[in-house]
């Protein structure tokens, strides 16, 4: 090829890269003015718990609801990522890429994704090279636009907020007076939750080989690292342990009268909190966003936009938060009470089901323990 040839290529390669440029601006504008009214893509080929209609838009799949749902209620229960895909393979339950595994990553991300309460946060990757079509993570580099309400949710709001809230707690589990960072144990239902009243720190289930006798003993973390000088909390038997917590139980059931009466006091102080609106900040930031569009398009500086956009949406995720605990709390009070009017008898054993489901915290004394309840009420148990 001569030098005539290779000019003429070069020309051409360069009115097809800037043929290519516009065609990749021109979608890219069409595709933020569609996210800034609201119109969500989503591919619901790798969406688990959606499919689509015939125009479109995204619908429940009956089906894979239920297992959406099953998630986040074993999770809240107590369960761990692992635990949850351990239960969901032995049921034969296929990943939306039609696999046998479940893995704790695909399940923390069904946890996190905002379009199981019908809302959707768009613009979450961008494309960095419109030739390769290469996409990577937005971290506010291009707009992002959030939806509400763009289609059928499958989990309640509040009951989303409760597993984001459950999420953080896991993950920043300090006990003790340094405050020392814990690992989250879901193995058995008393685990990080039985407490050292002298020392703070969480109690841990240990095999102990006590001069010849095997037994399983709960031992505070800080005597067993650092030795009784630091903490001469007692240890306790498991089958203590776990008597006194459904000794608790059947208490509660025993003097339901009055358990009634102060869980009614209960909901009342919830009630007497009202639940704070965001109506407020949805509106700032709807304005918001239409500012960032212009500005983006504009090729001007927003950053002070978008800081502001991340604040706004840092305090409505807040007010979320509380109104999500006080739905929590309104619905562990709620099941309490249907507990102690259905039960008719005690609960003879162990029932590792229900400590999960009602209680809260287990505070271990020299001559008691205290066992304080999800619903907000404590009952004392003499060891």
């Amino acid at each position: 090829m001569d030098s005539k040839g290779e000019a003429l290529l070069t020309i051409m390669a360069s009115l097809a890269q800037q043929e290519s440029e516009s065609l990749s601006k021109n979608v890219k504008l069409g595709l933020q003015f569609r996210y800034q009214n609201g119109e969500v893509q989503v591919n619901h080929k790798r969406f688990f718990g959606y499919t689509k209609d015939s125009e479109g838009h995204l619908i429940v799949e009956p089906k894979e609801a239920e297992v959406v749902k099953r998630i986040y209620r074993e999770y809240l229960e107590g369960a761990s990522l692992k635990q949850i895909g351990a239960g969901l393979e032995a049921d034969g339950v296929l990943t939306v890429a039609g696999k046998k595994k479940w893995r704790p990553e695909t399940l923390k991300k069904i946890l996190q994704n905002e379009k199981y309460i019908g809302d959707a946060l768009l613009q979450k990757t961008y494309t960095v090279d419109f030739l390769t079509k290469k996409r990577v993570k937005n971290n506010g580099i291009v707009p992002q636009y959030y939806v509400e309400n763009s289609h059928e949710p499958i989990i309640p709001r509040a009951l989303y907020m409760q597993a984001q809230e459950e999420m953080v707690r896991r993950a920043n589990l300090h006990s003790g007076a340094k405050r020392r960072k814990r690992v989250y144990s879901s193995e058995y239902a008393l685990s990080s939750i039985v407490y050292c009243s002298k020392c703070g720190d969480i109690y841990r289930r240990i095999a102990w080989n006590n001069r010849g006798k095997h037994s399983t003993v709960w031992r505070c973390c800080t005597r067993v690292e650092h030795g009784p000088q630091c903490c001469d909390a007692p240890t306790v038997q498991e089958t203590e342990l776990q008597a006194a917590v459904m000794q608790a139980i059947n208490t509660a059931y025993h003097s339901r009268d009055a358990v009634l009466e102060q869980l009614q006091q209960n909901i009342d102080a919830v009630l007497s909190e009202a639940e704070r609106p965001t109506d407020n900040v949805d509106g700032r930031l709807e304005e918001l966003q239409k500012e960032l569009l212009k500005l983006a398009n504009s090729k001007a500086d927003y950053t002070e936009v978008a800081d502001e956009i991340d604040r706004l949406r840092e305090m409505k995720q807040n007010t979320l938060v509380e109104n999500a605990e006080r739905d929590g709390l309104k619905q562990r009070i709620a099941e309490m009470v249907d507990f102690l009017k259905d039960q008719n008898a005690d609960i003879e054993g162990y029932d590792e089901a229900l400590v999960r489901k009602m209680i809260e915290k287990v505070m271990v004394y020299e001559e008691k323990f205290v066992v304080e309840f999800k619903s907000g009420i404590s009952l004392e148990v003499e060891r």
